[in-house]
This record gives C-alpha cells, structure tokens and sequence, in this order.
C-alpha cells in the first residue's frame, strides 16, 4: 500500500472526498460489512452502543493521535496509522491486567481527505483490533482542517484486582515483555531520510504489543504494571512515584539486537538509548514478588529509597528520558 494517497482529480472528486459523500455517508461506508464479536450487544447505528461487561467493572483508556505531531502520511500508510493508534489503547488495557472488549473512534479530517485515506485507516483499527478479538463499537466524525483521530479501549478484568502503578515493594523484581527500542529507532531512520531496514521502520509504523502479557502478570501475582509509551525510563518513573520506591534497572540485562546495533552504528547512536528512552513500543513492564510468568526478563530491582529510577545505579545521563509533549 502506499505511503500517502494522491489527491482526486476530474469526476472521482464528487465519489471519493467527504465535501459529498457527507458525515452519515461516510459513517455508513466506513461501517458496511463490519462483522461485530459477540461481546457487542448493540454496535453503531444507535445513540451508543451496548458491550457485555460480565464483570461487572469497565477498564477504559483513551489516547489521541494528530497527524504532524504521532504521525505522517508520508511515512505510514493510514491503515498503519489506524492499528498504531488502536495499540497504543489496547496495550494501555493490558497494562491493567486487563482483557480488551471493544473499541470507540472519534476521526475529524478536512473535507477534502479522500474516503479511501479513511477507509484505510478505519481497516487499520479493525485489523488489530482483531488480533484480540474486539470490535470498533461506535464513534464519532468531526470536521477540523487537521487530522485527528481518537480512540477509546474498554476491557473486563475477568474478576481480578487491577493492576496498577502503585504497587512495587522493595524486594520485588523488575521485568519486562515485548521489544524496546525499536519504534525509536525507525523514527530516527525516517528522519534522515530514509526508508530501511524494513523491519525496524515498520517497527515504527505499527507496534507489536504483548497484549496476553497483561493478563498473564495479574495472574502471576504483578504488584505493578504499566505500558512503555513515552519512554523506559520515563514510564518507570510513574511506577516509581506512584508506589514510592526506587527502581534500578541493569543495562547489561538487555541484548540489544543486532539490527539495531546495525542502525545505531549507521546514525552513530548508541543503541541502548533506544532501549532505554525510546517509546510507542508498548512493551510492557511490571513488578513481580514471586517467579516471572514465561516471556517475561528480569531487568531490575525495586528498592527502597526517594522516589527514582537508576541505570546501573546511577541516575541516567543521556538525551531526555522519555516523551513529554509539552515539554519537548
């Protein structure tokens, strides 16, 4: 698929743009063929819709993604666009222990963005959506002359207790699931220009999240859990902060992978940054009292202490840890 889409020209302009199809017409053909999962009790054509929460509680995240600042349509095709933003949300639910049950999309575009950029893009939230087996439940369209797109995860924590930021005790261990470094690492090889290695580009375009790995640390006992979004480091420090200990993590613990090695000797970065400070990976990373669930690697320990997170035992000196967007 390409990266962008050209503008329509001659006739296509009255079928492929929105100043004509409408808000309801393009509601209607980004909701044609839908397939809902049977966790959808009432899906899109109504004031809202109904999804099952047996339950009895409802875990819910929202993040927004605007193009220029998330992402470029000159570097993702929009259905890349579309299963990134649905990750970033479905890993948030992860991160609480949590199961997924549906989706909820709010999309404002200019009304000359051509159906097909959006149609793509609404594929993009299916797709992955589907890899946990939810729906994309109902939403809303708005114009605006950038485009935005908003989305909302609902899950169910099947009867356990969440697992929040909160919970670490000096003693336990720290671990993590799923890749780190890699989104950071695309991102950087896209802004110079280029286009390759494949894999850690697309690492970039959509992220691989652990989703299973959430359930499976609440099982496993997790006294705290949380995504990796803006940052390793950065994101340790909320769990640091929220349950008032100190975490220090071992840089020997990661095996930095040779693509990326390859990458960082090319922009003559070290790697380990990355790891250490990149996000939009959504990896996953917990604190553990007991054994750690398969999949899981031990990266650190929690002790007691101010608030803080250490790298070998010291603070971490090197580029910003993490993503701040009003800071940076």
């Amino acid at each position: 698929m390409p990266t962008s889409f050209p503008p329509p020209t001659g006739d296509a302009e009255a079928e492929d743009t929105l100043s004509t199809l409408g808000e309801f017409g393009l509601i209607a053909r980004l909701n044609a063929g839908r397939a809902q999962p049977a966790g959808t009790l009432l899906g899109p054509g109504d004031d809202a819709a109904v999804v099952a929460a047996p339950d009895e509680r409802v875990v819910a995240c929202t993040d927004v993604l605007v193009e220029g600042v998330h992402f470029r349509l000159d570097w993702s095709a929009p259905d890349q666009v579309g299963r990134k933003a649905a990750a970033a949300n479905l890993a948030d639910i992860a991160a609480m222990g949590a199961v997924p049950t549906a989706l909820l999309v709010g999309l404002a575009c200019s009304r000359d963005t051509p159906v097909e950029t959006l149609t793509a893009l609404v594929d993009g939230l299916w797709a992955e959506a589907g890899v946990v087996g939810v729906g994309v439940v109902g939403g809303d369209v708005a114009a605006s002359p950038t485009l935005v797109l908003s989305v909302t995860a609902l899950g169910t924590l099947e009867g356990r207790a969440p697992v929040t930021r909160a919970g670490a005790r000096p003693g336990d261990v720290l671990a993590i699931c799923g890749r780190v470094g890699w989104s950071a690492a695309g991102l950087a090889v896209l802004a110079r220009g280029f286009r390759s290695p494949v894999a850690v580009v697309g690492a970039h375009r959509v992220p691989d999240p652990p989703y299973a790995a959430g359930p499976q640390a609440a099982k496993a006992g997790a006294t705290s859990m949380i995504d990796i979004s803006d940052g390793l480091i950065a994101d340790l420090g909320h769990v640091a902060r929220a349950s008032g200990v100190l975490l220090d993590v071992r840089s020997r613990a990661f095996d930095v992978p040779a693509r990326l090695v390859d990458v960082g000797a090319a922009l003559g970065v070290d790697p380990l940054q990355w790891v250490l400070t990149g996000g939009e990976d959504h990896a996953l990373a917990a604190t553990f009292s007991g054994p750690l669930p398969e999949g899981w690697t031990e990266i650190g320990t929690v002790r007691a202490g101010d608030p803080a997170v250490l790298v070998d035992g010291r603070p971490y000196e090197g580029p910003p840890a993490g993503w701040d967007h009003f800071t940076r």
